[in-house]
């Protein structure tokens, strides 16, 4: 199992990745986003530039010398969302495609798919593929706080960043009060895959570990702002983050990614 605690220590590893500025590695993540997002839904190079930018995400990885089994781990974790999606869409007939051509396979239920729907789920699937891959590997080279102060830096508004600091803050808390929970539950003996313990009573006791979150979640949030409103907040002056310049393997890694990216587009 991948902790949230595993996930930090990766970020603190030292390589060439790991060093470029955190403004460089959110810009280069958010560019690769909007370029995959960006590519048509429905095209034959699609199948080649998808696969082309995840092999350079992952000579990142590499590069970054990122444990590759918890790498892997967490972008299994989140593509089950993904592929839930993907799925479907062989069985669906969305409005902008005029014309479909039936796979010849007999489904029950009155089920058909198109070819347009398959082409169709497996670039969805891909582009998503890519774009996990690319979070993945910005969190896992670049620090929460880092990451916080380059989201701060780059423009985004201070609402957000906020919000995303006091996140950063208190997630390892609140896990740490999770896995709390947890053990005083096995402790009692109490398993949520038990078949011989009725269905409803292990509902009621996953609520109860919700609720008991939730509340203290909020107590937390009552004692963080008051101890904020007596510490200044709102003066103004809340925020001191360090400022670090952009140097020049900075830049050769973004003119390197955006060759990258355009070689890919025009000649793959």
């Amino acid at each position: 199992m991948v902790s949230l605690i595993d996930i930090e220590r990766e970020s603190y590893k030292n390589s060439p990745i790991h060093r470029l500025d955190p403004r460089v590695k959110l810009l280069f993540a958010l560019a690769i986003i909007i370029y995959v997002v960006s590519l048509p839904r429905i095209h034959e190079k699609n199948m080649l530039r998808l696969p082309a930018v995840e092999v350079y995400l992952l000579l990142l990885v590499l590069a970054a010398k990122l444990d590759l089994r918890y790498f892997f781990l967490r972008v299994l974790a989140i593509l089950p969302f993904g592929l839930g999606i993907a799925i479907i869409q062989p069985f669906l007939r969305p409005a902008f495609i005029e014309n479909y051509t039936l796979y010849p396979l007999d489904l029950p239920l009155g089920l058909s798919i198109t070819y347009e729907g398959l082409a169709f789920g497996i670039s969805l699937l891909a582009k998503f593929l890519v774009c996990v891959t690319s979070i993945v590997l910005l969190s896992s080279t670049t620090r929460m706080r880092d990451m916080v102060v380059a989201a701060s830096r780059i423009g985004i508004p201070q609402e957000f960043t906020l919000l995303l600091s006091m996140m950063v803050r208190y997630l390892f808390l609140f896990w740490a009060v999770l896995k709390r929970i947890m053990i005083a539950q096995q402790t009692r003996l109490f398993d949520i895959w038990n078949k011989d313990v009725p269905r409803k009573w292990i509902i009621e006791q996953v609520g109860n570990s919700m609720s008991s979150i939730f509340i203290r979640s909020y107590e937390q949030g009552e004692r963080t702002y008051i101890s904020m409103l007596c510490r200044g907040y709102g003066s103004g002056h809340e925020k001191s983050y360090y400022r670090t310049k952009i140097r020049t393997a900075d830049l050769l890694f973004l003119l390197l990614s955006a060759g990258c990216i355009l070689y890919i587009h025009l000649y793959v």
